[in-house]
């Protein structure tokens, strides 16, 4: 029997017995389906937590140097925060020697960072995130500017009392209003605003726009590390992903040399790229994704044994009907080749079945859940081919059994 002649058959028999069918179709559709769902949840979350979350806080061939990590997706045992509490921190007289260090075209910035409390005379007091930064802070972060203008050099030098602040404290310190040259106060202190970025979004409930920046040398910085020349970070970043390595090797070596450290010592100092950050979560999705394909196996398993049990009854339905064909000149294989043929058919379109209800799951669990979901083709793949293995394995009993029958006995079935 030609291939789609077979498939057409099997079709046919779907459309004819549809009770049947379904209960044959549903522990392959259960199966594939949940594979679908789980992969595509996972594939969210990965792609939420590497563009939006960590992708956001660690810019493209980007890696900050800080006395410890910045962002810690994962455990952390006590012995190991102890360490980095007795790590010496980031000062200004480290940017010096690791600028120099920095081939050209590589980008550097140097930052203070933490809460404090700011205020008009619009709104009431709240807490903002403040940096007080030098050097190409707004470049390497690819922040663009909705109203105003970036800081000058000048008012860089001079520490002038200046802000840029983020759409969030714009509509809350200045609603309705433009806030450009109005003033934001912090620590008592006036601040003038001069300009207003673009949104950056936010990231599991965390706001990416309620933040304000100045000048390193304003006042600002003083508040924000009570250590006298304490920094927070040093960002660089690098012209291109091949020179991330060396670059990371040279501020390395000159910071175990301003540290003291010997060969055998490790670093106490953090270089984090948004790979770093996330190789716990990329270790853990690893084992969800296993988790993904290997729970649903048993749907699968229990589809194959209800598509076996079937096919046995559909072979001694049509015995009668294997005996005429046989005796018209239908070879062994012929029968055995329709047979799985159709067992394939009957479990691919569980799977098909099974792939449109996953990707409507997954789309519902992100519609009323924070968890995001993005269709990984992959998963399409493999369940499209589990569907078809599945189909071919359990029906390789019954097709053996019906390309075995004498022709003459077979005949005499009613």
């Amino acid at each position: 029997m030609p291939f789609f002649e077979a498939i057409r058959l099997a079709l046919s028999q779907i459309r004819a017995q549809k009770l049947k069918s379904f209960f044959t179709l549903l522990g392959v559709t259960i199966g594939v389906m949940f594979l679908i769902a789980v992969v595509s949840i996972v594939e969210g979350m990965g792609r939420y937590m590497e563009k939006d979350l960590v992708g956001k806080l660690i810019g493209v061939n980007t890696f900050d140097l800080r006395h410890r990590p910045n962002i810690n997706i994962g455990d952390v045992d006590e012995a190991e925060w102890r360490s980095w509490r007795t790590r010496p921190r980031i000062t200004e007289d480290d940017i010096q020697p690791v600028v120099e260090v920095l081939p050209e075209g590589t980008r550097w910035s140097m930052q203070a960072e933490d809460r404090i409390n700011a205020e008009t005379r619009f709104a009431r007091p709240r807490w903002v995130r403040a940096y007080s930064v030098e050097g190409q802070y707004f470049e390497i972060k690819n922040m663009a500017l909705t109203s105003g203008r970036m800081f000058s050099p000048q008012e860089y030098e001079r520490g002038d009392p200046v802000l840029v602040i983020g759409p969030d404290v714009r509509k809350y310190f200045f609603p309705g209003l433009d806030p450009i040259g109005r003033e934001l106060k912090i620590k008592g202190l006036p601040y003038t605003v001069i300009g207003v970025t673009e949104a950056q979004g936010s990231a599991l409930g965390i706001s990416f726009d309620q933040f304000v920046v100045s000048p390193y040398k304003a006042r600002l910085h003083r508040y924000l590390n009570q250590r006298k020349g304490v920094i927070d970070a040093i960002t660089i970043q690098a012209p291109s992903a091949a020179a991330m390595q060396p670059i990371m090797e040279r501020v390395r070596q000159v910071m175990r040399t301003r540290h003291r450290l010997h060969p055998s010592q490790p670093d106490n100092f953090s270089l984090q790229t948004s790979e770093s950050a996330l190789a716990f979560w990329n270790k853990l999705k690893h084992y969800l994704v296993i988790a993904g394909i290997a729970l649903p196996a048993v749907g699968l398993l229990v589809g194959a044994i209800v598509i076996m049990n079937i096919m046995l009854v559909a072979v001694a339905e049509r015995t009668h009907e294997i005996g005429i064909r046989k005796s018209l000149g239908a070879r062994r294989r012929d029968i055995l080749a329709q047979f799985l043929i159709e067992s394939a058919t009957l479990s691919t379109v569980g799977a098909g079945m099974g792939i449109a209800l996953g990707i409507g799951l997954a789309q519902l669990v992100a519609a009323v859940s924070p968890l995001p979901a993005t269709v990984a083709p992959w998963s399409i793949i493999v369940g499209v081919s589990l569907g078809a293995g599945v189909g071919i394995a359990a029906g390789v009993y019954p097709a053996s059994r019906a390309s075995l029958l004498d022709p003459v006995v077979a005949l005499r079935a009613e």
